[in-house]
């Protein structure tokens, strides 16, 4: 049976991925911040002495809250360096990926349009981003193909958090309305039920045309 790791699968996002991966008969392991804290390193290595080898790996975690740079402290930088970047290196650097397997990122759309109010996450995700894009040219040796999904505003918890009127924010978008964390999911279920293998070291900007930027 083919295998799945989905990390942050317990909500939003990730736990959309599982639900649709699990619809096709995909063995997923949705793990939460109880199973794995990629602001904790040693929480990672725990991790990866069992669940060391899948098929389909989500690489998924949320992101710090709004600071202003000006007081943004050493603290912070540190732990989501471990959260965003250095966690998902060392995943990739222990965990091995079956071959014709899938990797998916689910970064974000300020990878591409950096937030003046979320900095660190525009920063280190921008970052991780850039190794995953180096990684796919390795991966694809071995057919494994790397898909980073940046989202724009989905209907999350996390979206509820960053917005404080959510209703008045839809009418600015052109759809009038949040992406549903669904849609992701049914993408990734896509990808995988139809085996669709050279989209893969690409950028899949998920924000409903809300986005100015071209490439």
């Amino acid at each position: 049976m083919t295998r799945g790791i989905v990390l942050g699968g317990s909500r939003g996002i990730g736990k959309a991925i599982s639900d649709s991966l699990r619809s096709i008969d995909i063995d997923v392991f949705a793990a939460s911040k109880n199973d794995i804290d990629t602001s904790d390193l040693n929480s990672v290595k725990e991790f990866l002495k069992i669940h060391n080898q899948t098929d389909i790996l989500i690489l998924n975690t949320g992101g710090p809250a709004p600071k202003p740079f000006s007081t943004i402290t050493e603290e912070d930088w540190k732990l989501y360096h471990n959260q965003l970047f250095l966690g998902f290196c060392t995943i990739l650097q222990n965990i091995k990926i079956n071959d014709n397997g899938y990797i998916f990122l689910i970064s974000s759309n300020v990878i591409k349009e950096p937030n003046p109010k979320l900095i660190i996450s525009s920063a280190y995700r921008a970052a991780f981003s850039e190794v995953f894009k180096i990684l796919s040219k390795q991966y694809a040796e071995k057919n494994i193909s790397c898909i980073n999904i940046a989202p724009g505003p989905i209907n999350t918890d996390r979206t509820r958090e960053l917005i404080e009127n959510v209703e008045e924010f839809k009418n600015t978008l052109p759809m009038k309305r949040l992406g549903e964390p669904e849609e992701i999911g049914r993408f990734v279920k896509s990808i995988v039920q139809d085996n669709i293998k050279y989209l893969s070291g690409v950028v899949i900007n998920f924000d409903g045309s809300n986005s100015n930027y071209v490439f």
